[in-house]
């Protein structure tokens, strides 16, 4: 028997040879027999927030070959007594595994009736729900070549304009699956736990969700103040404060915009691979947990006002955009369906959907740049001393990363120049 180790230090039997024998025979077959497994950890600090990510390589045998090795990405419920955010644990298990077990079956059946390729998403060999030891077994895409962009840098062109194509197929899928297999306005409708969301886990993890982004705010009015010159952009975070948690519910739903969103796309949760050149030609989307029903420009802006820097982002927004919507529309007319939406539609559904984007790029940027050893483990501390920790790293990053000013400066620039903010 093996031990995983959590993020406390603590040793816990986390991950069993059960679960280790029933992941490699889904993947393997039935005659597949377990020699021997270990667990390798590979992450560090600042890779994942909400789950510990470790790997267990594998021997084992088949009736044609004695000596096979396969190595396994392990997702597990890292236990952390960390506030009220513990609610949350066993829902976003449950969103991720059955997102994996039971949509994206539903949504490749979509897509490749079309004759498009499979949506991109890691293979899932187990999903364990056990209430405190939820775990869920994907296959190691470094195997194939896969690895993580670096999360302090923004995204260039050609890796965003495989995350943007990849978003609208992922979009467009749900709308097939939605309309010509499933007859019904909503997804939702036929799989409940999409409708789950932070803001629906509990009346305490809510407060805590949307505190965190209300003191992002205030982090990002000091960062302001300590810059000058921002006084329209302080006031309009002043302004929008109070309306946080409207921005997190009410306001992702569209009429006209209905989607399966990966719902936390940031540059953390994908990974690349590349030929032989360095040049990126294949995206997998990774950490599924907050999946939901919304409108699809949610997606769009939080993952291009999160993961792109400004000076990216403005002079090629329109061609994103102009890319998902083709892209969206190949998918419908492979499927015998007329497009419903014009790519002046879909600009000024992100637009109006923005507010959502920079919101959560107030949390998300100043954690892409610190360093591993500086980001904050969760398990060693309480919220409070957390969320000080953070605004004291952001006010420090401030002064001493230059990729910081110019990347959160950009937001309120572009929001300025748009008429966002006024």
């Amino acid at each position: 028997m093996s031990t995983a180790t959590d993020s406390t230090g603590t040793s816990e039997t986390l991950i069993t040879e059960e679960n280790v024998v029933k992941a490699l025979k889904v993947d393997k077959g039935s005659e597949a027999v377990l020699k021997s497994w270990k667990v390798v950890d590979f992450t560090k600090r600042g890779d994942n927030y909400a789950c510990l990510v470790t790997s267990v390589e594998v021997k084992y045998s088949t009736n044609e070959k004695q000596d096979c090795e396969v190595s396994y990405v392990v997702k597990l419920n890292p236990q952390r007594k960390f506030g009220d955010f513990q609610e949350a644990e066993p829902f976003i298990f449950e969103k991720e595994g059955k997102f994996y077990e039971e949509l994206v079956p539903a949504l490749n059946e979509a897509i490749t009736s079309t004759g498009q390729k499979p949506l991109r998403y890691p293979k899932c060999f187990l999903v364990s729900l056990e209430e405190g030891k939820e775990q869920i077994f994907f296959e190691d895409l470094r195997a194939r070549g896969f690895k993580m962009y670096d999360r302090r840098k923004g995204l260039d062109e050609p890796h965003i304009t495989l995350v943007v194509s990849e978003l609208a197929r992922l979009h467009s899928a749900s709308h097939l699956l939605r309309k010509k297999i499933l007859n019904v306005e909503s997804v939702a409708s036929a799989y409940e736990w999409l409708g789950k969301d932070f803001t629906s886990f509990g009346a305490n993890c809510k407060d805590l969700f949307i505190s965190w982004i209300k003191r992002s705010v205030d982090t990002s009015v000091m960062m302001l103040e300590t810059i000058g010159g921002y006084e329209t952009a302080i006031n309009w975070l002043k302004s929008i404060k109070p309306d946080v948690e409207y921005y997190m519910t009410s306001y992702l739903q569209s009429k006209k915009f209905t989607s399966v969103c990966h719902g936390d796309i940031w540059n953390n949760n994908m990974v690349f691979r590349y030929d032989e050149e360095g040049c990126p030609v294949e995206v997998t989307l990774l950490d599924l947990q907050i999946n939901r029903e919304a409108s699809p420009a949610t997606d769009l802006s939080y993952f291009l006002y999160t993961s792109v820097n400004g000076d990216v982002r403005k002079p090629n927004l329109d061609r994103f955009l102009s890319l998902y919507h083709s892209t969206y529309e190949e998918v419908l007319e492979a499927g015998g369906m007329q497009m419903y939406f014009t790519k002046e539609e879909i600009t000024e559904e992100f637009r109006s959907k923005s507010v959502y984007g920079i919101l959560f790029a107030l949390v998300i940027i100043p954690l892409f740049l610190l360093e591993p050893e500086e980001v904050p483990e969760m398990s060693e501390t309480d919220v409070e001393t957390l969320m000080q920790d953070l605004k004291t790293l952001a006010l420090q990053k401030l002064k001493t990363n230059p990729l910081c000013k110019p990347r959160f400066l950009a937001l309120f620039d572009e929001f300025m120049e748009s008429g966002l903010i006024s």
